[in-house]
């Protein structure tokens, strides 16, 4: 692209030495630049590319992008000083790939629980429908079946800005992203032109970044308030009309807004809802009549979730009536109170449940098919939100036996965490053991014949985190081992 196109979208800037003619392309890692490459230093919580400069001009950089006056050599290398990096970046990607959101169906969901299930739902609804899709989230970058790794649940303005190009090159005109709140307060999302976003509910979690409810629930808010004040092109805001923050979300934005919940005044609404161990069903009542829906997913949590995705698509045109139908058909969302086949006399379950609200739902959505106890085993990340632990276990303290462990350690010890999370136990019937694989298995091994076991924390993760490094593991795998030693030899 001709860089003094590109760079007019900057008006504030400064410019060092001789702009090329054409950037072959844009980097925020050094290590990734190639010849003609534009790269834009940005500051991350332990790294400032700043520092990298010299690198990236070695790798072939011929554009530099950067927030002050560098020391380089600006008869080979043009250096441009803005006032803000991620701005600029914002600005150029965009313009570098020609706007490409703009040109795609984009579909964005942000809550504390549930956003992983509600995009991989619309995900997997719009395929089922014989529309392609792509998806951005925690489990990567799925372009209509094909998986790529990401390192973040949402990722930087750059890398989106290259998904939207890719999800257009491969003629998909669907994109759904899930919206997390770090992506939102640190800009990953500007320039998205999104058009249908939701809202799935807010609890505790990530105080240790946001502080406060306050800024996180503001945070989320983001999404809304960010989808502009246009109205000549329709955009859709669906929200959880049970959740305290559904009037001030309602307030940020002109746009519709569509509800969904237990509550009377909701869009869509589910009645007479009935809970097995292998589905669930309900009668929802939705702006085009009511409907009897019958789904894998299971317990209240996932009733929220299937309402949301529906109205999404709802919103976006889609028949209540096909939605239904396709919803019959969805297997469980990976890792989201998965059943695991397992040959033993047990009800085994994997979740990612990972903070109090979470926690509770889980364990409240198999206590109707209750035969014997509850085994519930839940683990909190090292060096993360401190505050939720205690919390985390008194919500746990509703099953029967309790097992306290970790999911990623990271620098922090077992005993700090497992500790931590003790302090909020409302009963004796648990057992602290920091390593998850020897908590898992003692689960398994404390069992008996009718039990329900719930792992949680990790869900769909096939790794643990110990220090910086990634070490297979998967409760899932784990249990199937040890079940086949307790109850299949012995």
């Amino acid at each position: 692209m001709n860089t003094y196109d590109l760079i007019e979208s900057i008006k504030l800037k400064k410019v060092f030495g001789d702009l090329p003619e054409n950037t072959t392309n844009l980097f925020v890692d050094s290590r990734k630049v190639t010849n003609g490459g534009m790269f834009v230093c940005t500051r991350g919580y332990t790294v400032d590319s700043h520092d990298f400069v010299h690198s990236a001009i070695e790798n072939g950089a011929t554009v530099i992008i950067a927030e002050k006056q560098l020391d380089v050599d600006t008869s080979k290398v043009a250096l441009v000083v803005v006032k803000d990096t991620f701005k600029a970046l914002a600005q150029l990607s965009n313009k570098f790939y020609d706007y490409p959101s703009q040109k795609l169906n984009v579909f964005g969901v942000t809550g504390t629980n549930g956003k992983t299930s509600v995009t991989n739902l619309i995900h997997a609804l719009l395929r089922k429908d014989g529309q392609r899709s792509a998806l951005s989230g925690t489990i990567g970058f799925d372009l209509d079946g094909e998986l790529y790794p990401s390192e973040n649940t949402t990722c930087d303005t750059l890398t989106n800005q290259r998904m939207f190009q890719q999800t257009i090159d491969n003629n998909i005109p669907n994109m759904v992203l899930e919206v997390s709140s770090h992506g939102l307060a640190l800009g990953r999302l500007w320039g998205v032109d999104f058009d249908v976003v939701a809202f799935t509910n807010l609890s505790h979690d990530h105080l240790d970044y946001h502080e406060t409810m306050e800024h996180y629930g503001y945070a989320k808010g983001l999404l809304f308030s960010q989808l502009g004040q246009d109205l000549s092109n329709p955009k859709y805001v669906v929200l959880n009309h049970d959740d305290e923050w559904f009037d001030r979300y309602r307030s940020m934005t002109p746009h519709e807004v569509i509800s969904y919940g237990m509550d009377a005044n909701a869009d869509f609404k589910p009645e007479n809802i009935t809970y097995y161990n292998d589905l669930t069903t309900f009668t929802m009542v939705s702006p085009e009549g009511r409907f009897e829906v019958e789904t894998k997913l299971l317990g209240e949590f996932n009733v929220y979730n299937i309402l949301t995705a529906i109205a999404c698509l709802y919103a976006k045109g889609m028949k209540v009536s096909r939605l239904v139908e396709l919803v019959r058909s969805l297997p469980p969302v990976n890792g989201r109170m998965e059943k695991v086949d397992i040959d033993a006399p047990l009800s085994v379950y994997i979740d990612y449940a990972h903070t109090p609200d979470a926690i509770e739902k889980a364990i409240k959505s198999v206590l109707p098919f209750k035969e014997n106890k509850i085994i519930f085993l839940v683990g909190t990340g090292g060096n993360r939100d401190k505050s939720k632990r205690p919390t985390m276990a008194e919500k746990a303290s509703i099953a029967d036996y309790v097992i306290l462990t970790t999911d990623d350690p990271r620098y922090e010890s077992y005993e700090s965490i497992v500790k931590d999370l003790e302090k909020g136990m409302q009963h004796d019937q648990y057992a602290l053991i920091g390593d998850r694989e020897e908590a898992v298995r003692h689960a398994i091994d404390i069992s008996e014949p009718g039990d329900i076991i719930i792992f949680a924390g990790k869900g769909h993760e096939d790794y643990q985190i110990i220090e910086n490094t990634k070490y297979p593991h998967s409760d899932k795998e784990i249990a199937r081992e040890q079940s086949k030693v307790k109850y299949i030899k012995s």
